[in-house]
């Protein structure tokens, strides 16, 4: 899909405008927690919300489906974001990046997942605001990985509910790039499966398979580095919103971003060295038609000759007379024929 940013040509910095969204619904639903109590609401209005930002618990505000601006205005207004970042919360063209205010962090990430069958990348932009006792995420639409970490946190295993909301949003960082390992983990397979068919492949769907898998590919490398950059930040920030303790886990988030990094640039040389591979036993394949197809040519020349000589319209011609002189001419051709062949064969033309 195109996100048509032109959409927003001419208007001041900071206006809210949907650009490129999905028109669903929006729904919005708050997770309010601490070590002892959990509460889960699925809210009418987004105002319902606002009580919660008082209290000293840990507020998830989870808003899907961007149709309504006036909500993340709302929230923006009450949750005093800039408006910068509720421009980009709306910019569904976002490459994945952070900034650092004074009362928030904003990070926004690209959601990824193959879609069944298909063999093609289906991505989200998600928009996360960690501040001091709340996280505000906003998705395009339903469904995504973050439900597993939904379960942690109503069911309160591990240490989630006994951290504060810097680690809540580590955790859906967490889960999101882990999801990337399963993605990379898809293309792989797909790769290999390619491997066994590119030498000697007569299937025309192999070219269009290398360039869907490339295509990817480079949508991979768009999203995915950059996010080394951004928990980068958040380490750096640390003291801040993001508290010490939750240090050592975006260092090890920063450590699976680095390795999927590097399972990019494998997987870029694979297709290279596949493609490489593909085109030169294509090449070969040709070579060896075009080879034999000359060495039928040559055979034929000789034969063409003789042929052409006598098919010319003399009317005096000594062996048009000769009795034998058609099985001859047959015979002779054939001598030459085979001799030819025999010798290309020795010389392993063919």
């Amino acid at each position: 899909m195109i996100n048509k940013t032109s959409e927003k040509a001419g208007l001041p910095p900071g206006t809210v405008v949907l650009v490129g969204a999905r028109t669903e619904p929006t729904r919005i639903t708050l997770l309010d927690y601490d070590e002892q109590n959990v509460d889960v609401r699925e809210l009418f209005k987004v105002e319902e919300a606002f009580p919660f930002r008082q209290t000293p618990t840990v507020s998830w505000l989870n808003l899907t489906g961007l149709k309504d601006v006036s909500a993340i205005e709302k929230i923006g207004t009450e949750f005093g974001l800039h408006p910068l970042t509720l421009e980009d919360i709306v910019h569904l063209n976002q490459r994945p990046k952070v900034e650092v205010y004074d009362n928030y962090v904003f990070v926004v990430i690209k959601m990824m997942r193959v879609v069944s069958g298909a063999r093609e990348l289906d991505i989200e932009q998600v928009s996360i605001v960690i501040g001091e006792n709340f996280v505000l995420t906003f998705q395009e639409r339903e469904g995504d990985v973050l439900d597993p970490l939904r379960v942690r946190i109503t069911k309160g295993k591990g240490r989630i509910r006994r951290y504060g909301a810097d680690y809540l949003g580590y955790a859906i960082l967490d889960a999101i790039v882990d999801q990337y390992f399963g993605v990379i983990e898809e293309f792989e397979e797909m790769l290999e499966s390619l491997d066994d068919l590119v030498l000697g492949a007569t299937e025309s769907r192999v070219p269009a398979e290398l360039h869907s898998l490339r295509s990817n590919l480079l949508i991979l490398r768009k999203y995915i580095p950059p996010l080394r950059e951004v928990v980068s930040t958040l380490i750096r920030t640390a003291d801040g919103i993001i508290k010490e303790a939750t240090l050592p886990y975006l260092r090890d988030l920063h450590d699976h971003v680095f390795r999927i990094t590097e399972s990019l640039d494998f997987l870029r040389e694979g297709i290279s060295g596949l493609r490489e591979t593909y085109l030169s036993d294509v090449s070969n394949r040709m070579n060896a038609v075009m080879k034999v197809l000359t060495v039928i040519a040559t055979i034929f020349i000789p034969l063409t000759f003789i042929v052409g000589v006598y098919g010319m319209n003399f009317e005096y011609m000594p062996e048009l007379k000769f009795r034998w002189g058609y099985f001859v001419v047959w015979i002779v051709m054939l001598v030459i024929a085979g001799a030819m062949v025999g010798y290309f064969r020795k010389k392993n033309w063919f």
